[in-house]
């Protein structure tokens, strides 16, 4: 499959095909299945009842990548996507993977 990215992600959740931001969640974070759903149902929820403060911090989750601290990401994926502690370290892991620091 093709590399995705988040701008994948963001029209399959304006698109509403939970499915498909699931399956670039899976890619972009290293999720699992369920767990990409749950957090694409929360991301969801977030963007529709927080509005564009919500838009904000998630789109600051680029900033974090390429120049914050492992810990802003896993809190930004916490607040953004909903995503259970044991799920952190690995799509941090994923992330830097993906996007070095500096790159």
């Amino acid at each position: 499959m093709a590399d995705v990215t988040f701008r994948d992600f963001a029209a399959a959740v304006m698109g509403n095909d939970t499915e498909r931001a699931a399956s670039v969640l899976t890619q972009l974070l290293g999720l699992a299945a369920g767990v990409a759903t749950d957090a694409t149902t929360h991301f969801r929820a977030q963007m529709t009842s927080a509005g564009p403060a919500f838009m904000g911090k998630a789109m600051g989750l680029r900033t974090a990548v390429t120049t914050g601290t492992d810990a802003e990401i896993g809190g930004l994926l916490v607040e953004c996507f909903g995503l259970p502690a044991a799920a952190v370290s690995g799509a941090v892991a994923t992330l830097r993977q993906t996007y070095p620091a500096g790159a």
